[in-house]
C-alpha cells in the first residue's frame, strides 16, 4: 500500500537530512531506530558519539529493497532466497561486506547486518536517500529502544538532526538476526521470526 502523502512528505524530508550528513530517529516494524547513511564516515562517527556507544560494535543497516542490499553486501544463493521469503519483515541477514564499507558498520568484520524493513515508511526513507542507512535502535547505549517519538530521549534528541515521527510501532522483540554462511544458518539474536521457521525455510528451498 503506497503511503499517505504526508508521510512521503515527511520522508522525504528525513532523506534529506541524512544526504547531508546529519542523524535521524525513524520508525521501524519493531522500535524506533537511529539512522545515519551507512557510506558517509563522519554521520557515522557523530552517530556513535549521540548514543554513548561503545567502541568495536557493528552498526545493522536497512535497505528499500535487495537491490539497495547488494549496494553494500553480497547476497545470493541461500541468503537471497531467505530475502524473497521474509523481506520485507524483521529478519536480518549478515552477509558478506563489499569493499569500501566504514570499518564503523563492519567493526573490522568481513560482514555486515542488513535487512529490507517491514515499515513502508522506513524503506521510503533509504529509498529517497539514496543508499543503505545506519538500523540502531534510538536509544542511549543500554537504554531500553523506544516504540514512538514521544519515548525518544530527550537528550539522544538534543544530540540529532531530525525525527521522523511515524506513529507508535509494535515493539515488543527486535528482528531476528542470522548469519548466512554458503547454504548454513547461524543464529546470532533471537527476535521476531523464530529461528526454527528461518530453519524451515532453508529446508524448504
Amino acid at each position: 500500500m503506497p503511503l499517505p502523502h504526508q508521510l512521503q512528505s515527511r520522508a522525504a524530508a528525513a532523506a534529506a537530512v541524512l544526504r547531508r550528513g546529519g542523524l535521524v530517529a525513524y520508525p521501524t516494524e519493531t522500535f524506533y531506530g537511529l539512522g545515519a547513511l551507512a557510506r558517509d564516515p563522519a554521520a557515522l562517527e557523530r552517530l556513535a558519539r549521540a548514543k554513548l556507544r561503545p567502541e568495536g560494535k557493528p552498526l545493522p543497516l536497512l535497505a528499500a529493497d535487495a537491490d539497495q542490499v547488494r549496494e553494500v553486501a553480497r547476497l545470493d544463493g541461500l541468503a537471497s532466497r531467505l530475502a524473497e521469503r521474509f523481506w520485507p519483515g524483521p529478519l536480518t541477514l549478515v552477509l558478506p561486506a563489499l569493499p569500501g564499507l566504514d570499518a564503523a558498520v563492519t567493526a573490522g568484520s568481513r560482514t555486515v547486518a542488513v535487512r529490507v524493513p517491514g515499515s513502508e515508511l522506513a524503506r521510503a526513507l533509504a529509498r529517497q536517500a539514496g543508499g543503505a542507512i545506519v538500523s540502531t535502535s534510538a536509544n542511549l547505549s543500554g537504554d531500553p529502544p523506544p516504540s514512538s517519538a514521544a519515548q525518544l530521549s530527550p537528550s539522544l534528541v538534543a544530540r540529532i538532526d531530525h525525527v521522523l515521527d511515524g506513529g507508535s510501532t509494535p515493539g515488543g522483540r527486535p528482528s531476528t538476526i542470522v548469519e548466512v554462511v554458503g547454504e548454513r544458518v547461524r543464529l546470532v539474536r533471537d527476535g521476531v521470526i523464530p529461528f526454527e521457521e528461518v530453519q524451515a525455510a532453508c529446508a524448504a528451498v
